[in-house]
């Protein structure tokens, strides 16, 4: 059963404890802030704040009011983290079937969710089996516990493997303007072929992160097209990867509301193709060949 995501996904990483440790009333405003925006999915995986996020968002979303039927919650498993909450030795990767069941089921209760819209395996282990995988995720489609399954982070080669038990619906990964690798190796002309959903996480690339030459170039670059297009640049950042014809899905990571407004409104922008080009060959820093 295929879902359908808001076109822009709010990521929530950044809401609990691994970033602006918002109080139980910020969250239930912004969960409400993101459906004014049109934005009605909503990311998560069970790692977040050290797996305590996904509950602080599920007491915030069950005192909400919004029904079930209006949001999509996504999840995500198999990190297993050293942190405070689990006596784990080293980080690793756990894709046994009896632990995907237990996982996706904890994020369904922590969530207050009645089920998943989407479960991703976060990152490939290379231990990992397709028929375990398979053995645990058709189990959890028929219970209706989740409504599709997909991966985060897999390459084609990686994703091929889990595609020979499970149709993989989904692939969560790195795609922005200064990681547009997917671009050119043929991980997204593979997912077009094999009708696979790519989700781009950190959708800014490194813009506004980091100073150096590249984003430099992008910086003037976006300059001289936000009058044209009447639009920030985060937005513009966001309409480059909206072009592309995989139908990407940008999952953008902010708390800020008006940063979630721009993203929601990055939707209606449709760059020209030489003005996607001029971003493109900014950050390649030379022609296209």
């Amino acid at each position: 059963m295929e879902t359908n995501f808001s076109r822009i996904i709010q990521g929530c990483m950044g809401w609990g404890a691994w970033g602006k440790q918002l109080s139980q009333k910020d969250m239930i405003d912004l969960i409400h802030h993101c459906l004014e925006q049109g934005i009605t999915t909503f990311d998560h995986a069970d790692i977040y704040g050290d797996y305590t996020t996904e509950a602080d968002f599920g007491k915030a979303f069950s005192e909400s009011g919004v029904a079930r039927e209006s949001v999509q919650l996504i999840s995500k498993c198999g990190i297993q983290y050293v942190g405070q909450t689990r006596n784990n030795p080293i980080k690793h990767y756990q894709y046994d079937a009896e632990y995907i069941v237990w996982s996706a089921e904890k994020s369904i209760k922590d969530l207050k969710a009645g089920y998943l819209d989407l479960l991703l395996l976060h990152r490939p282990s290379p231990l990992m089996r397709a028929e375990e995988v398979a053995k645990a995720v058709d189990k959890l489609l028929a219970e209706g516990k989740i409504k599709s399954f997909g991966v985060s982070n897999f390459t084609t080669s990686q994703t091929e493997l889990i595609q020979a038990k499970n149709h993989v619906s989904y692939n969560q990964m790195e795609i922005s303007l200064t990681s547009f690798q997917p671009l050119l190796d043929g991980a997204l002309d593979y997912m077009t072929v094999q009708n696979i959903v790519p989700m781009s996480w950190s959708p800014l690339g490194t813009v506004f992160k980091e100073k150096n030459e590249q984003t430099a170039r992008i910086h003037t670059a976006l300059e001289s097209l936000t009058e044209k297009y009447s639009a920030t640049k985060d937005q513009l950042l966001l309409a480059w990867l909206l072009k592309h014809p995989s139908g990407i899905h940008p999952v953008v990571g902010t708390a800020t509301k008006e940063r979630i407004k721009n993203a929601a409104q990055a939707t209606t922008l449709q760059l020209s193709e030489t003005d996607w080009f001029q971003l493109w060959v900014a950050s390649l820093g030379h022609k296209v060949p």
